[in-house]
């Protein structure tokens, strides 16, 4: 049986490292699992439960050698922020538009003043006067691993852990080398879990928030402000001005955009475009913005629900086309011409689980979903200038990920001088890879770039990822984690992590619900996002029993999650070089 004690010890061996990083994933995703509080009402850790899994294999010694552990840690990490980066990319930008500057703003409010409740603490528990600059920038260092888990950011964990790699390699920490942060944050990860829903219900006591009331406003506001929501009928034209004007001649006089996918003129169907002329008594189906169909209607003509479009003499076809051609993403409706070159006209476009009003401005993005109408044989040409082919979104383009990544890591270790601090900023294997996917998610388009990969591929690399990174960072914590809670700061990780986790969150929330008026339903789902905290996320959905967290999670979490992964990074970076 030596062979199977050979490939239990042997650190050395490959089939060693797989077998251990095998055993300790799947153990800490199923244990992550377990609901804690109840199966309905109760919070799980998920996959960060690999990090502690991985504490305890590597508290019994089943480690490797530490240049493998590394070599896998920074591999799933950049693997894991990159992903994010394209997950986030194509919102990044629009999510500062509308209302999200107000949101944005209390996030950034959030991240500010735990960063600084963060620095505060360090300086008033663990901060020595008398100790060497060494021994100050390992308790620095610390608390930043306790700050990631206070507001349960592995990303920028695995940031913060990089910068200390890269302190390290300057003689910042003296001879012992970088600190293992992730002890602080392991210490601070489940009362960080806790502390943003126990925040999250004391600032609606603290404002004397009634649930019941907030609810019924966000669906007073839903059905007062429609949006782009697609509404579809048939008018007949009885304004006798516009006999004889083109279609888009009336789009001009009525300032409002709509779509007219079919024309019933003389008891002949056709499919209008911009210079078609109107008739009196004409028939047409159009498709517009729900918002603006009373005003669409007062100026053309009464709703005539005679008319079955199906039964005409010009056979139609209405179908549902993919977007998977590169060379359509990026492009406007209006840029295509669907009317004049295709004889069709798209109605709406399916995103996601949205529908969106087809309005000639609106910018296509890979896996998007036409509706077009027109003759069969015009429809399926279109069909395939889109692309329309599943199959093809079933294979991530593998090339332009990796090639995104290799100039993530290069745009990574470019060195940035900042007046006054003697060792040059870089945004490292974290910050790099991120910062590029996001801008290849948002503008990727404009250099012909395809990084599209399905919702269930995207979420597989990151979790594969994370997953390998937490392990690592586990195993190779769990020599010192037990010493560090009984004999070391443990316990002081944990409390200052609580503080750091709710006094932001009670401060911001108090201003947001108080002065800036936020909608609670909203600003549960604000508050997750700024502390990118799914278990979060949950109990606001739960709690509120609309898509109103949804709503301001979404809108907060790119910049969000940026501003987590730079800031945990440059604490590190910036104070421990002065």
């Amino acid at each position: 049986m030596d062979w199977l004690q050979k490939l239990f010890t042997d650190t050395d061996g490959i089939g060693h490292i797989v077998m251990l990083y095998a055993i300790v994933i799947a153990v800490g995703i199923f244990l992550g699992r377990m609901k804690i509080g109840g199966k309905k009402n109760g919070v799980s850790l998920g996959v960060t439960f690999v990090l502690f899994a991985g504490i305890v294999a590597g508290h019994f010694g089943f480690t490797g050698t530490t240049s493998t552990l590394t070599f896998i840690q920074d591999f799933g990490l950049i693997l894991f922020v990159y992903c994010i980066g394209l997950q986030v990319g194509p919102g990044f930008v629009s999510s500062f538009k509308q209302g999200g500057v107000k949101m944005n703003s209390v996030a950034l409010g959030i991240v500010l003043l735990n960063v600084i409740c963060c620095i505060s603490l360090y300086f008033l528990v663990f901060y020595d006067g008398d100790a060497s600059k060494e021994v100050n920038n390992t308790h620095l260092a610390n608390m930043v691993g306790v700050l990631c888990g206070a507001i349960t950011n592995t990303p920028g964990l695995g940031a913060a852990a990089e910068a200390c790699t890269t302190i390290a390699n300057g003689g910042g920490f003296g001879e012992g080398g970088a600190p293992v942060i992730a002890n602080g944050y392991a210490c601070a990860y489940p009362l960080g879990v806790v502390g943003i829903i126990a925040a999250t219900i004391a600032i609606r006591y603290m404002t004397r928030t009634s649930l019941k009331k907030e609810q019924e406003d966000i669906e007073k506001e839903k059905a007062a402000n429609p949006h782009a929501i697609p509404h579809r009928m048939t008018l007949s034209v009885s304004n006798v001005y516009l006999v004889g004007k083109s279609i888009l001649q009336v789009r001009q006089f009525l300032g409002r955009d709509f779509v007219c996918s079919r024309m019933l003129q003389g008891g002949h169907v056709s499919i209008p475009n911009r210079n078609t002329v109107l008739g009196e008594g004409d028939k047409m189906f159009i498709t517009c913005a729900q918002d603006d169909a009373e005003a669409i209607q007062a100026f053309i003509g009464p709703v005539d629900d005679s008319i079955v479009w199906e039964e005409q003499d010009v056979p139609m076809v209405s179908k549902h086309i993919l977007v998977t051609q590169p060379s359509i993403a990026g492009k406007t409706l209006g840029e295509l011409h669907f009317s004049s070159v295709y004889g069709v006209n798209v109605t709406r476009v399916r995103r996601g689980d949205m529908n969106l009003f087809a309005e000639s401005n609106l910018r296509l993005q890979i896996s998007d979903r036409l509706v077009v109408v027109g003759p069969e044989d015009a429809v399926d040409r279109v069909a395939s200038k889109m692309g329309n082919s599943v199959k093809k979104l079933d294979h991530p383009n593998l090339a332009a990920i990796f090639i995104g990544v290799f100039i993530g890591i290069i745009f990574g270790a470019i060195p940035l001088a900042i007046p006054g601090v003697p060792t040059p900023v870089k945004l490292g294997l974290a910050g790099g890879p991120l910062c590029i996917a996001i801008a290849i998610g948002a503008y990727g388009y404009k250099f012909k770039i395809n990084a599209y990969t399905t919702t269930s591929a995207n979420l597989m690399l990151r979790e594969m990822g994370l997953a390998l990174f937490l392990a690592s960072v586990g195993i190779k914590a769990g020599a010192n984690f037990v010493d560090t809670v009984t004999n070391g700061d443990g316990l002081t990780f944990v409390w200052c992590g609580f503080l750091i986790t709710v006094v932001p969150i009670l401060i911001m929330g108090f201003i947001a619900k108080k002065f800036l008026k936020l909608n609670y339903c909203t600003l549960m789902g604000l508050i997750a996002g700024s502390t990118t905290d799914p278990p979060a996320l949950a109990f606001a959905n739960q709690t509120a029993g609309n898509d109103a967290p949804a709503v301001g999670y979404s809108t907060v979490y790119p910049l969000s999650m940026f501003l987590r992964i730079l800031t945990a990074q440059l604490i590190i970076l910036l104070m421990c070089t002065l």
